[in-house]
């Protein structure tokens, strides 16, 4: 996970969270503490494009994620942002086996890089906005 400030000039890494039976909890609790006006989420698009198993499973824990926060969750194509994250690790000193435990972190920084900067440029938000069943966001 990545926040960035309020005026979103700087995105940092915040912390990994391990895919498994408590991570939405997790998220929950990291959105609660950092009170974001959206959420991003990344978009695993195959490099064509389209939506492979990945994405689908994404999109499944995106809705899930979206019915139990109070904010807007977007999907962002997040489609060469690990290469982008491991550069910047290589760049700044780190090893091959340094980064192992930084990746997903910067990854998430980079995603959030992607998505403001892509708002600041069109003047709208980035993504698709998750619906959740029963609400109006």
């Amino acid at each position: 996970m990545a926040a960035c400030d309020r005026d979103g000039v700087l995105a940092y890494p915040l912390d990994t969270v391990l895919a498994g039976p408590t991570e939405l909890d997790r998220v929950v609790a990291l959105v609660s503490e950092h009170e974001p006006l959206e959420v991003v989420v990344g978009l695993p698009r195959s490099l064509d494009g389209t939506d492979g198993p990945a994405a689908t499973k994404v999109r499944a824990r995106a809705a899930a994620l979206a019915a139990r926060l109070d904010v807007p969750v977007r999907l962002v194509d997040e489609r060469l942002t690990t290469v982008t994250a491991s550069r910047r690790l290589r760049e700044g000193g780190k090893k091959a086996k340094q980064q192992r435990s930084l990746i997903d972190a910067a990854a998430a920084a980079a995603i959030l890089e992607q998505a403001v900067a892509l708002e600041r440029s069109r003047g709208t938000a980035p993504g698709e906005l998750v619906s959740v069943p029963g609400r109006s966001d």
